[in-house]
Protein backbone atom coordinates (compact mmCIF):
# COMPACT_ATOMS: atom_id res chain seq x y z
CA UNK A 1 0.00 0.00 0.00
CA UNK A 2 1.29 3.45 -0.90
CA UNK A 3 2.57 5.50 2.01
CA UNK A 4 3.21 8.80 0.18
CA UNK A 5 1.97 10.75 -2.83
CA UNK A 6 5.42 10.38 -4.46
CA UNK A 7 4.92 6.63 -4.62
CA UNK A 8 1.73 7.07 -6.71
CA UNK A 9 3.72 8.12 -9.79
CA UNK A 10 2.97 11.86 -9.71
CA UNK A 11 5.23 14.55 -11.15
CA UNK A 12 7.10 17.27 -9.18
CA UNK A 13 4.66 20.13 -9.94
CA UNK A 14 1.66 18.24 -8.61
CA UNK A 15 3.62 16.92 -5.61
CA UNK A 16 4.74 20.46 -4.77
CA UNK A 17 1.14 21.71 -4.81
CA UNK A 18 -0.02 18.76 -2.69
CA UNK A 19 2.60 19.47 -0.04
CA UNK A 20 1.72 23.16 -0.10
CA UNK A 21 -1.85 22.19 0.75
CA UNK A 22 -0.55 20.25 3.76
CA UNK A 23 -1.41 16.76 2.50
CA UNK A 24 1.24 14.23 3.50
CA UNK A 25 -0.28 10.75 3.28
CA UNK A 26 -2.93 9.77 0.69
CA UNK A 27 -6.26 8.52 2.00
CA UNK A 28 -7.28 4.89 1.34
CA UNK A 29 -9.45 6.08 -1.56
CA UNK A 30 -6.60 8.08 -3.08
CA UNK A 31 -4.20 5.16 -2.69
CA UNK A 32 -6.60 2.90 -4.59
CA UNK A 33 -7.91 5.32 -7.23
CA UNK A 34 -4.99 7.51 -8.36
CA UNK A 35 -2.91 4.72 -9.95
CA UNK A 36 -5.96 3.31 -11.74
CA UNK A 37 -6.89 6.73 -13.13
CA UNK A 38 -3.31 7.42 -14.23
CA UNK A 39 -3.36 4.12 -16.12
CA UNK A 40 -6.30 5.41 -18.19
CA UNK A 41 -8.96 3.05 -16.81
CA UNK A 42 -12.59 4.05 -16.32
CA UNK A 43 -13.30 4.08 -12.58
CA UNK A 44 -16.45 3.76 -10.48
CA UNK A 45 -15.49 4.92 -6.98
CA UNK A 46 -17.82 4.46 -4.00
CA UNK A 47 -16.71 6.46 -1.00
CA UNK A 48 -18.18 8.41 1.88
CA UNK A 49 -17.94 12.23 2.03
CA UNK A 50 -14.63 13.33 3.47
CA UNK A 51 -12.67 10.40 2.00
CA UNK A 52 -10.59 12.66 -0.27
CA UNK A 53 -12.45 12.04 -3.52
CA UNK A 54 -11.83 15.53 -4.97
CA UNK A 55 -8.06 15.09 -4.68
CA UNK A 56 -8.43 11.52 -5.98
CA UNK A 57 -9.77 12.66 -9.36
CA UNK A 58 -8.04 16.06 -9.62
CA UNK A 59 -4.46 14.93 -8.99
CA UNK A 60 -4.24 12.35 -11.83
CA UNK A 61 -6.17 14.69 -14.14
CA UNK A 62 -3.67 17.53 -13.56
CA UNK A 63 -0.80 15.08 -13.98
CA UNK A 64 -2.11 13.84 -17.32
CA UNK A 65 -3.02 17.25 -18.76
CA UNK A 66 0.21 18.89 -17.46
CA UNK A 67 0.27 22.08 -19.60
CA UNK A 68 -2.14 24.43 -21.32
CA UNK A 69 -2.88 23.54 -24.92
CA UNK A 70 -3.67 26.15 -27.59
CA UNK A 71 -4.66 23.41 -30.01
CA UNK A 72 -8.23 22.23 -30.43
CA UNK A 73 -11.48 24.11 -30.04
CA UNK A 74 -12.63 23.03 -26.59
CA UNK A 75 -11.74 21.80 -23.13
CA UNK A 76 -9.86 18.58 -22.52
CA UNK A 77 -11.46 17.77 -19.16
CA UNK A 78 -15.03 18.13 -17.88
CA UNK A 79 -16.09 17.89 -14.23
CA UNK A 80 -19.83 17.83 -13.49
CA UNK A 81 -21.02 18.75 -9.99
CA UNK A 82 -24.61 18.52 -8.67
CA UNK A 83 -24.74 22.00 -7.08
CA UNK A 84 -23.19 25.43 -7.37
CA UNK A 85 -21.53 25.13 -3.95
CA UNK A 86 -19.92 21.77 -4.76
CA UNK A 87 -18.68 23.17 -8.11
CA UNK A 88 -17.12 26.14 -6.31
CA UNK A 89 -15.33 23.83 -3.86
CA UNK A 90 -13.98 21.76 -6.75
CA UNK A 91 -12.79 24.95 -8.47
CA UNK A 92 -10.93 26.05 -5.35
CA UNK A 93 -9.22 22.65 -5.04
CA UNK A 94 -8.33 22.58 -8.75
CA UNK A 95 -6.79 26.05 -8.57
CA UNK A 96 -4.71 25.14 -5.52
CA UNK A 97 -3.53 21.76 -6.83
CA UNK A 98 -2.84 23.21 -10.30
CA UNK A 99 -0.93 26.17 -8.92
CA UNK A 100 2.37 25.13 -10.52
CA UNK A 101 0.92 24.41 -13.95
CA UNK A 102 -0.37 26.85 -16.58
CA UNK A 103 -3.63 24.93 -17.05
CA UNK A 104 -6.70 27.14 -17.48
CA UNK A 105 -9.91 26.38 -15.60
CA UNK A 106 -13.41 27.54 -16.57
CA UNK A 107 -16.50 27.57 -14.35
CA UNK A 108 -20.08 27.25 -15.68
CA UNK A 109 -22.66 27.60 -12.92
CA UNK A 110 -26.01 29.25 -12.38
CA UNK A 111 -26.02 32.72 -10.88
CA UNK A 112 -22.87 33.91 -12.67
CA UNK A 113 -22.93 36.44 -15.49
CA UNK A 114 -23.43 34.69 -18.83
CA UNK A 115 -21.23 37.25 -20.51
CA UNK A 116 -18.34 36.51 -18.16
CA UNK A 117 -18.80 32.77 -18.75
CA UNK A 118 -18.75 33.27 -22.50
CA UNK A 119 -15.53 35.25 -22.08
CA UNK A 120 -14.06 32.38 -20.03
CA UNK A 121 -14.90 29.91 -22.80
CA UNK A 122 -13.22 32.21 -25.31
CA UNK A 123 -9.98 31.80 -23.33
CA UNK A 124 -9.95 28.11 -24.35
CA UNK A 125 -9.93 26.55 -20.84
CA UNK A 126 -8.32 23.12 -20.42
CA UNK A 127 -10.72 22.14 -17.64
CA UNK A 128 -14.41 23.01 -17.29
CA UNK A 129 -16.19 22.61 -13.96
CA UNK A 130 -19.96 22.86 -14.41
CA UNK A 131 -23.43 22.07 -13.14
CA UNK A 132 -25.64 20.04 -15.57
CA UNK A 133 -28.20 22.79 -16.25
CA UNK A 134 -25.64 25.43 -17.14
CA UNK A 135 -23.57 23.23 -19.44
CA UNK A 136 -26.77 22.16 -21.21
CA UNK A 137 -27.55 25.86 -21.76
CA UNK A 138 -24.17 26.47 -23.41
CA UNK A 139 -24.36 23.28 -25.47
CA UNK A 140 -27.88 23.54 -26.86
CA UNK A 141 -28.97 27.16 -26.56
CA UNK A 142 -25.90 29.36 -26.83
CA UNK A 143 -24.01 26.70 -28.80
CA UNK A 144 -20.69 28.26 -27.82
CA UNK A 145 -19.21 25.12 -26.28
CA UNK A 146 -17.58 22.09 -27.86
CA UNK A 147 -16.84 18.87 -25.94
CA UNK A 148 -15.28 17.06 -28.88
CA UNK A 149 -11.74 17.32 -27.45
CA UNK A 150 -12.71 16.18 -23.93
CA UNK A 151 -10.64 13.17 -22.95
CA UNK A 152 -11.35 13.13 -19.24
CA UNK A 153 -14.93 13.23 -17.76
CA UNK A 154 -15.70 13.26 -14.03
CA UNK A 155 -19.14 12.90 -12.46
CA UNK A 156 -18.71 14.15 -8.90
CA UNK A 157 -21.42 13.03 -6.43
CA UNK A 158 -22.99 11.09 -9.30
CA UNK A 159 -25.81 9.70 -7.15
CA UNK A 160 -26.88 13.24 -6.19
CA UNK A 161 -26.84 14.34 -9.83
CA UNK A 162 -29.15 11.46 -10.78
CA UNK A 163 -31.39 11.96 -7.75
CA UNK A 164 -31.92 15.57 -8.85
CA UNK A 165 -33.40 14.34 -12.14
CA UNK A 166 -30.48 14.97 -14.51
CA UNK A 167 -30.23 11.47 -15.98
CA UNK A 168 -31.49 12.47 -19.45
CA UNK A 169 -29.21 15.53 -19.51
CA UNK A 170 -26.19 13.39 -18.63
CA UNK A 171 -26.85 11.08 -21.58
CA UNK A 172 -27.15 14.11 -23.87
CA UNK A 173 -23.89 15.57 -22.58
CA UNK A 174 -22.07 12.26 -23.01
CA UNK A 175 -23.28 12.07 -26.61
CA UNK A 176 -21.25 15.23 -27.33
CA UNK A 177 -18.03 13.86 -25.82
CA UNK A 178 -15.32 11.96 -27.68
CA UNK A 179 -15.82 8.17 -27.57
CA UNK A 180 -12.19 7.74 -26.50
CA UNK A 181 -12.72 9.67 -23.27
CA UNK A 182 -11.86 8.35 -19.83
CA UNK A 183 -14.91 8.41 -17.53
CA UNK A 184 -14.90 8.56 -13.75
CA UNK A 185 -17.91 8.26 -11.46
CA UNK A 186 -17.54 9.24 -7.81
CA UNK A 187 -20.50 8.49 -5.57
CA UNK A 188 -21.37 7.83 -1.94
CA UNK A 189 -23.98 5.21 -2.89
CA UNK A 190 -24.89 2.97 -5.80
CA UNK A 191 -28.58 3.36 -6.73
CA UNK A 192 -29.97 1.32 -9.60
CA UNK A 193 -30.10 4.38 -11.90
CA UNK A 194 -26.38 4.90 -11.40
CA UNK A 195 -25.67 1.25 -12.21
CA UNK A 196 -27.55 1.59 -15.50
CA UNK A 197 -25.79 4.84 -16.34
CA UNK A 198 -22.39 3.28 -15.56
CA UNK A 199 -23.17 0.36 -17.88
CA UNK A 200 -23.96 2.77 -20.71
CA UNK A 201 -21.21 5.33 -20.14
CA UNK A 202 -18.18 3.42 -18.79
CA UNK A 203 -15.99 0.85 -20.52
CA UNK A 204 -14.89 -2.05 -18.34
CA UNK A 205 -14.85 0.16 -15.22
CA UNK A 206 -12.65 -0.63 -12.24
CA UNK A 207 -14.59 -0.56 -8.96
CA UNK A 208 -12.94 1.25 -6.05
CA UNK A 209 -14.74 1.06 -2.73
CA UNK A 210 -13.93 2.25 0.76
CA UNK A 211 -16.06 2.06 3.91
CA UNK A 212 -19.32 4.00 3.61
CA UNK A 213 -19.10 5.00 7.28
CA UNK A 214 -15.89 6.18 8.89
CA UNK A 215 -14.54 3.89 11.61
CA UNK A 216 -14.06 7.08 13.65
CA UNK A 217 -17.81 7.79 13.61
CA UNK A 218 -19.83 6.53 16.57
CA UNK A 219 -23.44 5.54 15.74
CA UNK A 220 -26.00 6.01 18.53
CA UNK A 221 -29.65 4.92 18.11
CA UNK A 222 -32.22 6.16 20.65
CA UNK A 223 -35.68 4.58 20.74
CA UNK A 224 -38.44 6.98 21.77
CA UNK A 225 -41.90 8.27 20.92
CA UNK A 226 -42.47 11.08 18.42
CA UNK A 227 -43.68 13.43 21.15
CA UNK A 228 -40.51 12.81 23.22
CA UNK A 229 -38.13 14.12 20.57
CA UNK A 230 -38.19 17.75 21.75
CA UNK A 231 -37.17 16.75 25.26
CA UNK A 232 -34.49 14.36 23.97
CA UNK A 233 -33.02 17.02 21.67
CA UNK A 234 -32.81 19.66 24.38
CA UNK A 235 -31.13 17.19 26.72
CA UNK A 236 -28.51 16.27 24.11
CA UNK A 237 -27.78 19.91 23.29
CA UNK A 238 -27.65 21.13 26.88
CA UNK A 239 -26.19 18.16 28.72
CA UNK A 240 -24.52 15.63 26.43
CA UNK A 241 -22.86 17.62 23.62
CA UNK A 242 -19.98 19.86 24.66
CA UNK A 243 -20.36 23.61 24.02
CA UNK A 244 -17.27 23.61 21.76
CA UNK A 245 -18.72 20.91 19.46
CA UNK A 246 -20.57 21.75 16.25
CA UNK A 247 -23.74 19.82 15.48
CA UNK A 248 -25.82 19.44 12.32
CA UNK A 249 -29.50 18.58 12.97
CA UNK A 250 -31.54 17.01 10.14
CA UNK A 251 -35.34 17.35 10.18
CA UNK A 252 -38.01 16.34 7.68
CA UNK A 253 -39.67 19.68 6.85
CA UNK A 254 -39.03 23.43 6.91
CA UNK A 255 -41.72 23.79 9.59
CA UNK A 256 -39.69 21.64 11.94
CA UNK A 257 -36.62 23.77 11.18
CA UNK A 258 -38.52 26.89 12.28
CA UNK A 259 -40.05 25.19 15.32
CA UNK A 260 -36.71 23.91 16.63
CA UNK A 261 -35.11 27.26 15.88
CA UNK A 262 -37.63 29.05 18.11
CA UNK A 263 -37.47 26.29 20.74
CA UNK A 264 -33.68 26.62 21.00
CA UNK A 265 -33.82 30.41 21.14
CA UNK A 266 -36.38 30.22 23.96
CA UNK A 267 -33.76 28.18 25.86
CA UNK A 268 -31.06 30.79 25.19
CA UNK A 269 -29.42 28.82 22.36
CA UNK A 270 -28.81 30.54 19.00
CA UNK A 271 -28.74 28.11 16.05
CA UNK A 272 -28.36 28.71 12.33
CA UNK A 273 -31.10 27.38 10.04
CA UNK A 274 -31.25 26.40 6.39
CA UNK A 275 -34.12 25.06 4.25
CA UNK A 276 -35.10 25.04 0.60
CA UNK A 277 -37.50 28.02 0.55
CA UNK A 278 -34.99 30.43 2.08
CA UNK A 279 -33.46 33.10 -0.11
CA UNK A 280 -30.00 32.24 -1.39
CA UNK A 281 -28.33 35.11 0.48
CA UNK A 282 -29.98 34.11 3.75
CA UNK A 283 -28.84 30.51 3.31
CA UNK A 284 -25.28 31.59 2.56
CA UNK A 285 -25.26 33.81 5.64
CA UNK A 286 -26.58 31.00 7.87
CA UNK A 287 -23.96 28.53 6.65
CA UNK A 288 -21.23 31.19 6.94
CA UNK A 289 -22.21 31.86 10.56
CA UNK A 290 -21.94 28.14 11.30
CA UNK A 291 -18.67 27.62 9.41
CA UNK A 292 -17.09 30.53 11.27
CA UNK A 293 -18.29 28.99 14.57
CA UNK A 294 -20.42 32.00 15.49
CA UNK A 295 -23.18 29.42 15.95
CA UNK A 296 -22.66 25.82 17.04
CA UNK A 297 -25.95 24.33 15.76
CA UNK A 298 -27.19 24.19 12.17
CA UNK A 299 -30.76 22.91 11.66
CA UNK A 300 -31.41 21.80 8.06
CA UNK A 301 -33.57 19.76 5.72
CA UNK A 302 -31.96 17.26 3.33
CA UNK A 303 -32.68 19.45 0.32
CA UNK A 304 -31.03 22.52 1.85
CA UNK A 305 -28.02 20.51 3.07
CA UNK A 306 -26.92 19.58 -0.47
CA UNK A 307 -23.58 21.16 -1.19
CA UNK A 308 -22.98 22.32 2.39
CA UNK A 309 -19.45 21.42 3.42
CA UNK A 310 -18.49 21.69 7.10
CA UNK A 311 -14.94 20.32 7.38
CA UNK A 312 -14.74 20.14 11.20
CA UNK A 313 -18.19 18.87 12.11
CA UNK A 314 -18.42 16.96 15.41
CA UNK A 315 -21.98 15.61 15.54
CA UNK A 316 -24.99 14.82 13.39
CA UNK A 317 -28.49 14.40 14.86
CA UNK A 318 -31.15 12.59 12.82
CA UNK A 319 -34.29 14.12 14.32
CA UNK A 320 -36.31 12.17 11.75
CA UNK A 321 -34.67 8.90 10.76
CA UNK A 322 -33.91 8.82 7.01
CA UNK A 323 -36.06 6.32 5.09
CA UNK A 324 -33.29 5.03 2.79
CA UNK A 325 -29.63 4.17 3.56
CA UNK A 326 -28.25 6.57 0.94
CA UNK A 327 -29.69 9.57 2.81
CA UNK A 328 -28.26 8.26 6.08
CA UNK A 329 -24.76 8.07 4.56
CA UNK A 330 -25.06 11.57 3.12
CA UNK A 331 -26.01 12.96 6.50
CA UNK A 332 -23.64 11.20 8.86
CA UNK A 333 -20.71 11.22 6.42
CA UNK A 334 -20.26 14.91 7.21
CA UNK A 335 -18.83 14.07 10.65
CA UNK A 336 -15.60 12.25 11.61
CA UNK A 337 -13.61 13.41 8.59
CA UNK A 338 -9.85 13.63 8.09
CA UNK A 339 -8.97 11.51 11.11
CA UNK A 340 -11.32 13.33 13.51
CA UNK A 341 -13.85 11.48 15.65
CA UNK A 342 -17.57 12.22 15.61
CA UNK A 343 -20.99 10.96 16.69
CA UNK A 344 -24.24 10.43 14.79
CA UNK A 345 -27.27 10.43 17.10
CA UNK A 346 -30.48 9.01 15.58
CA UNK A 347 -33.99 9.29 17.06
CA UNK A 348 -35.89 6.08 16.24
CA UNK A 349 -39.64 5.56 16.74
CA UNK A 350 -41.42 2.22 16.38
CA UNK A 351 -42.32 3.18 12.80
CA UNK A 352 -38.64 3.90 12.04
CA UNK A 353 -37.25 0.59 13.28
CA UNK A 354 -37.78 -1.28 9.96
CA UNK A 355 -35.75 1.46 8.23
CA UNK A 356 -32.99 0.98 10.83
CA UNK A 357 -32.95 -2.74 10.04
CA UNK A 358 -32.80 -2.01 6.29
CA UNK A 359 -29.79 0.24 6.94
CA UNK A 360 -27.94 -2.48 8.83
CA UNK A 361 -28.71 -5.04 6.15
CA UNK A 362 -27.18 -2.64 3.62
CA UNK A 363 -24.12 -2.24 5.87
CA UNK A 364 -23.95 -5.97 6.70
CA UNK A 365 -23.65 -4.77 10.27
CA UNK A 366 -25.30 -6.46 13.28
CA UNK A 367 -27.59 -4.54 15.61
CA UNK A 368 -28.77 -5.49 19.08
CA UNK A 369 -31.02 -4.13 21.81
CA UNK A 370 -29.48 -2.58 24.90
CA UNK A 371 -29.89 -4.96 27.85
CA UNK A 372 -32.93 -4.27 30.03
CA UNK A 373 -32.49 -2.92 33.54
CA UNK A 374 -33.53 -6.29 34.92
CA UNK A 375 -30.75 -8.02 32.97
CA UNK A 376 -28.19 -5.41 34.00
CA UNK A 377 -29.12 -5.62 37.69
CA UNK A 378 -28.03 -9.27 37.79
CA UNK A 379 -24.49 -8.66 36.52
CA UNK A 380 -23.89 -5.01 35.63
CA UNK A 381 -20.11 -5.04 35.15
CA UNK A 382 -19.89 -8.20 33.05
CA UNK A 383 -22.85 -7.32 30.83
CA UNK A 384 -21.72 -3.73 30.22
CA UNK A 385 -18.21 -4.87 29.30
CA UNK A 386 -19.72 -7.26 26.73
CA UNK A 387 -21.78 -4.42 25.24
CA UNK A 388 -18.70 -2.19 25.06
CA UNK A 389 -16.81 -4.95 23.27
CA UNK A 390 -19.67 -5.51 20.81
CA UNK A 391 -19.69 -1.79 19.94
CA UNK A 392 -15.91 -1.84 19.52
CA UNK A 393 -16.34 -4.77 17.09
CA UNK A 394 -18.69 -2.73 14.89
CA UNK A 395 -22.11 -3.73 16.24
CA UNK A 396 -24.84 -1.13 16.68
CA UNK A 397 -26.91 -0.88 19.86
CA UNK A 398 -30.32 0.75 20.23
CA UNK A 399 -31.74 1.78 23.58
CA UNK A 400 -33.97 4.17 25.50
CA UNK A 401 -33.43 7.50 27.25
CA UNK A 402 -33.79 7.53 31.07
CA UNK A 403 -37.44 8.31 31.69
CA UNK A 404 -36.54 10.77 34.45
CA UNK A 405 -34.52 12.80 31.92
CA UNK A 406 -37.35 12.80 29.37
CA UNK A 407 -39.92 13.77 32.00
CA UNK A 408 -37.77 16.66 33.26
CA UNK A 409 -37.16 18.11 29.81
CA UNK A 410 -40.72 17.42 28.67
CA UNK A 411 -41.90 19.68 31.51
CA UNK A 412 -39.54 22.40 30.26
CA UNK A 413 -40.86 22.03 26.71
CA UNK A 414 -44.46 22.30 27.94
CA UNK A 415 -43.59 25.48 29.86
CA UNK A 416 -42.09 26.98 26.69
CA UNK A 417 -45.15 26.01 24.63
CA UNK A 418 -47.47 27.60 27.18
CA UNK A 419 -45.50 30.85 27.28
CA UNK A 420 -44.56 31.24 23.59
CA UNK A 421 -47.30 32.15 21.11
CA UNK A 422 -44.83 31.65 18.24
CA UNK A 423 -44.11 28.07 19.27
CA UNK A 424 -47.79 27.39 19.76
CA UNK A 425 -48.61 28.71 16.27
CA UNK A 426 -45.96 26.45 14.69
CA UNK A 427 -47.23 23.24 16.32
CA UNK A 428 -50.09 22.56 13.92
CA UNK A 429 -48.13 23.18 10.68
CA UNK A 430 -45.44 20.81 11.98
CA UNK A 431 -48.01 18.10 12.65
CA UNK A 432 -49.61 18.47 9.22
CA UNK A 433 -46.26 18.58 7.41
CA UNK A 434 -45.02 15.49 9.24
CA UNK A 435 -48.21 13.62 8.38
CA UNK A 436 -47.64 14.39 4.69
CA UNK A 437 -43.94 13.49 4.99
CA UNK A 438 -44.87 10.11 6.49
CA UNK A 439 -47.26 9.35 3.64
CA UNK A 440 -44.76 10.18 0.90
CA UNK A 441 -41.47 8.82 2.27
CA UNK A 442 -40.01 5.54 1.01
CA UNK A 443 -41.39 2.37 2.60
CA UNK A 444 -39.16 -0.19 4.35
CA UNK A 445 -38.80 -3.74 3.10
CA UNK A 446 -41.46 -6.25 4.10
CA UNK A 447 -38.84 -8.50 5.69
CA UNK A 448 -37.60 -5.68 7.93
CA UNK A 449 -41.16 -4.84 8.97
CA UNK A 450 -41.62 -8.47 10.06
CA UNK A 451 -38.28 -8.54 11.87
CA UNK A 452 -39.02 -5.30 13.72
CA UNK A 453 -42.11 -6.85 15.31
CA UNK A 454 -40.02 -9.65 16.79
CA UNK A 455 -37.21 -7.49 18.21
CA UNK A 456 -36.51 -7.92 21.93
CA UNK A 457 -37.39 -5.15 24.32
CA UNK A 458 -34.55 -2.66 24.82
CA UNK A 459 -33.20 -1.09 28.00
CA UNK A 460 -31.32 2.13 28.66
CA UNK A 461 -28.81 2.99 25.96
CA UNK A 462 -25.22 2.28 27.13
CA UNK A 463 -24.37 5.96 26.63
CA UNK A 464 -26.27 6.62 29.88
CA UNK A 465 -24.55 3.97 32.00
CA UNK A 466 -22.42 6.58 33.79
CA UNK A 467 -25.59 8.26 35.07
CA UNK A 468 -26.77 5.19 36.99
CA UNK A 469 -25.50 3.44 40.09
CA UNK A 470 -26.36 -0.04 41.27
CA UNK A 471 -29.30 1.02 43.46
CA UNK A 472 -30.79 3.08 40.63
CA UNK A 473 -30.55 0.15 38.20
CA UNK A 474 -32.29 -2.11 40.73
CA UNK A 475 -35.06 0.45 41.21
CA UNK A 476 -35.52 0.85 37.46
CA UNK A 477 -35.64 -2.91 37.01
CA UNK A 478 -38.40 -3.10 39.62
CA UNK A 479 -40.35 -0.31 37.90
CA UNK A 480 -40.04 -2.10 34.57
CA UNK A 481 -41.46 -5.25 36.16
CA UNK A 482 -44.41 -3.22 37.46
CA UNK A 483 -45.03 -1.83 33.98
CA UNK A 484 -45.17 -5.33 32.55
CA UNK A 485 -47.54 -6.61 35.28
CA UNK A 486 -51.05 -7.37 34.01
CA UNK A 487 -53.71 -8.50 36.55
CA UNK A 488 -55.78 -11.52 35.64
CA UNK A 489 -59.04 -9.77 36.56
CA UNK A 490 -60.38 -6.26 37.15
CA UNK A 491 -60.91 -4.89 40.64
CA UNK A 492 -64.69 -5.06 40.15
CA UNK A 493 -64.49 -8.72 39.23
CA UNK A 494 -62.28 -9.33 42.26
CA UNK A 495 -64.81 -7.63 44.56
CA UNK A 496 -67.55 -9.80 43.14
CA UNK A 497 -65.56 -12.97 43.80
CA UNK A 498 -64.82 -11.87 47.38
CA UNK A 499 -68.49 -11.18 47.99
CA UNK A 500 -69.48 -14.58 46.61
CA UNK A 501 -66.83 -16.31 48.69
CA UNK A 502 -68.34 -14.77 51.86
CA UNK A 503 -71.72 -16.13 50.78
CA UNK A 504 -73.47 -12.92 51.67
CA UNK A 505 -77.19 -13.53 51.78
CA UNK A 506 -78.27 -11.36 48.93
CA UNK A 507 -79.52 -12.25 45.45
CA UNK A 508 -77.08 -12.46 42.54
CA UNK A 509 -79.06 -9.75 40.75
CA UNK A 510 -78.28 -7.39 43.64
CA UNK A 511 -74.49 -7.79 43.10
CA UNK A 512 -74.94 -7.31 39.37
CA UNK A 513 -76.69 -3.99 40.07
CA UNK A 514 -73.91 -2.93 42.47
CA UNK A 515 -71.21 -3.66 39.88
CA UNK A 516 -73.11 -1.80 37.16
CA UNK A 517 -73.34 1.30 39.38
CA UNK A 518 -69.65 1.12 40.19
CA UNK A 519 -68.72 0.80 36.51
CA UNK A 520 -70.89 3.81 35.68
CA UNK A 521 -69.17 5.92 38.37
CA UNK A 522 -65.72 4.89 37.10
CA UNK A 523 -66.62 5.66 33.48
CA UNK A 524 -67.86 9.12 34.49
CA UNK A 525 -64.57 9.87 36.26
CA UNK A 526 -62.55 8.68 33.26
CA UNK A 527 -64.58 10.81 30.83
CA UNK A 528 -64.08 13.91 32.97
CA UNK A 529 -60.29 13.40 32.97
CA UNK A 530 -59.91 12.86 29.21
Amino acid sequence: MAQSFESLGLGPNVIKAIKRRGYSVPTPLQQKAVRLILSGADVLALARPGSGKTVAFLVPMLERLRDHSEQGSGARALILSPTVSSALRTLESAQNLGRYTDLRIGLLIGGDSRQSQCEELAQNPDIIIATPNRIMHHLFELKDLSLHDVEYVVFDEADSILNMGFEEQLHQIMAHVNDNRQTLLFSATLPSALVEFAKAGLRDPQLVRVDLISPDLKLVFFTLKQEEKHAALLYLIEEKIRPDEQTLIFVSTKYHVEFLNVLCQERGIRPSVCYGDMEQDARKMAVSQFRSRNTMLLIVTDLAARGIDIPLLDNVINWDFPPIPEIFFRRVGRAARAGRTGTAFSFVTNEDMPHVLDLHLFLSRPIRAAPTEEEVSHNVNNLMSKIDQAIANGESVYGRFPQTVLDLYADRVRELLDSSTELHSLERPCTQAFRFYNKTKAKPSTASVRRSKKLPRDGLHPIFKSLLGGDEITALAYLEQLKKYRPKRTILEAEGEVANSKKVKRSSSHWVDVMKRKRAVNEEIIIKNI
